[in-house]
């Protein structure tokens, strides 16, 4: 009975994940038929486009082309025009002095001939027919303004569509994932020295394995990528995975999409637990500040209410109008359950947690102090830490602790133990935590110094911890482990100065 039991939930599995695949297929079908039509209307107007813009260019170089030679026929025409004057008047000054010329050949009088021959002498030393040149300045033909389209007409005529590129191969092997920086690499199944550009398309999911046609986040787009390689860099890691999709375009159409490809992104994502603050403690997602007035008389209110029910809700409606703690905090309150009355941390532990805790792994994340902060701790607590506990006072809990107040002061703390650190408090501190090593860094977060090791075996879950007096902290989340920690961690033994460890012993 239990074997077809199985059997059957087999079955009944297969056919659910066949199910899912045939749906997912369908929408993509459903999905690439929409497209189609819109492709084809697409290609359509840039092909007319293309036909108006090369008539256009035609159109322009007819013009040009027509007004040079119009140009040089008004040129030409000038210039003949002159000479053909100039002959003319030549002729008609030759005419009359041949006819003088003649006229003198009928004079008997010898004195007077010699006198009309030197006359006629000088006159031809003058005539303008002998000082022209025999030459038209300008030809009547334009064959240098000519213009053989033949080879153009056998292009034209020879034109056709110009394939559309393959689709790009992205090799999960050369793709490279660190320090919050994805690198994607890809090639072209065939050599194409057409390609103009490449398109990335990449988004964030929580689904392992083939990229679903539908997912909660959408794609976006890197374009004008020149090489077959581009890394994104600065990335928050706030998802499990991220899918990756990649086309080929030339001039005239962009290619279809590579086969898509899923890379793992996971890091340690976190906020602050609001559920947990200190009543002075503005808490948001990533930010938490001191809020002297939080707690005023919101105690008085809470306190000797037995009644949990409409006058609990009464008396914190009230509190509401009068402004005192902020509206994130208002609303928590409402529910005694999940806030626990805002007294998780009391007296001068001005605490609040993370709302994630730390089973096993390697974690790292990022905490920057605002500017008028007096004083404030970083680091890990096992949840059990007494409501009245400061961190680094008891054996639950392990901190760095920075004093701007009176004086200043740099120090690791761990069950009441403290070791001053001679370095300069970074302006953002990072955190690493490896539960499998059992040890605690803390490093400068722009250049990764290691400030200071715990060494310890965790003997339970931790959560980050913060305790926040005057000023604020911000979070940064989302984050892998740097590259540089990892290398450091592997020869980082704790030995001398700012970089020496406390070790404790097992909770």
């Amino acid at each position: 009975m239990d074997s077809q039991k199985e059997a059957l939930q087999r079955i009944i599995t297969t056919l659910a994940n066949k199910n899912e695949e045939l749906h997912n297929f369908i929408e993509t079908l459903s999905h690439s038929l929409a497209g189609l039509q819109v492709n084809t209307t697409q290609v359509v107007s840039d092909l007319e486009e293309e036909f108006d813009t090369m008539f256009s260019i035609l159109d322009e170089m007819k013009e040009s082309m027509t007004n040079t030679i119009k140009q040089e026929q008004a040129r030409k025409s000038h210039e003949l025009q002159n000479q053909l004057t100039q002959s003319t008047n030549a002729l008609e000054s030759a005419e009359e002095l041949l006819e003088f010329a003649n006229n003198a050949l009928d004079i008997r009088d010898e004195e007077e001939f010699a006198k009309a021959a030197r006359q006629i002498k000088d006159r031809v030393t003058m005539a303008p027919a002998f000082r022209l040149t025999m030459k038209p300045k300008a030809t009547d033909n334009m064959t240098h303004l000519m213009v053989d389209f033949s080879q153009e007409r056998q292009i034209l005529q020879n034109l056709k569509f110009l394939p559309v590129p393959r689709a790009p191969e992205i090799d999960v092997q050369d793709c490279l994932v660190v320090d919050n920086t994805v690198t994607v690499s890809w090639k072209m199944p065939v050599e194409d020295s057409k390609i103009d550009h490449y398109i990335l398309e990449f988004r964030k999911s929580n689904h392992e394995g083939l990229p679903r046609v539908k997912d909660e986040h959408s794609w976006e787009v890197v374009d004008s990528i020149k090489t077959t390689e581009y890394s994104l860099t600065g990335l928050n890691f706030d998802s499990k995975f991220m899918n990756f999709r990649v086309r080929a375009c030339n001039k005239a159409a962009a290619g279809e999409y590579s086969d898509p490809v899923t890379l793992e992104t996971r890091a340690f994502n976190f906020s602050f637990d609001s559920t947990s603050s200190h009543l002075n403690l503005k808490v948001d997602d990533r930010s938490v500040e001191w809020d002297p007035q939080g707690g005023k008389g919101l105690e008085s209110k809470i306190k000797g209410k037995e009644n949990k029910g409409s006058a609990h809700l009464t008396n914190l409606k009230n509190m509401s109008r009068s402004g005192t703690p902020s509206p994130k905090r208002v609303s928590a309150t409402r529910s005694p359950a999940v806030r626990g009355g805002r007294d998780r941390f009391t007296g001068e532990s001005y605490t609040v947690l993370g709302d994630t805790s730390i089973d096993y792994g390697q974690h790292y994340w990022e905490v920057k102090a605002l500017k008028d902060g007096k004083s404030y701790s970083i680091g890990v607590a096992f949840k059990n830490l007494g409501k009245f506990d400061q961190l680094g006072k008891t054996n639950t809990s392990w901190c760095i602790h920075i004093n701007n107040w009176l004086q200043n002061s740099f120090a690791a703390k761990h069950n009441n133990k403290a070791k001053t650190l001679e370095v300069i408090v970074p302006d953002r501190i990072g955190i690493y935590c490896d539960m499998d090593g059992g040890q605690l860094s803390f490093y400068n977060a722009e250049n990764k110094q290691l400030l200071h090791t715990f060494k310890t075996k965790f003997s339970q879950p931790v959560v980050p911890a913060f305790m926040v007096w005057c000023g604020g902290l911000t979070l940064s989340t989302g984050l892998q482990v740097p590259s540089a920690v990892k290398s450091l961690q592997k020869t980082e033994n704790g030995v001398g100065g700012s970089n020496s460890s406390i070790n404790s012993m097992p909770q």
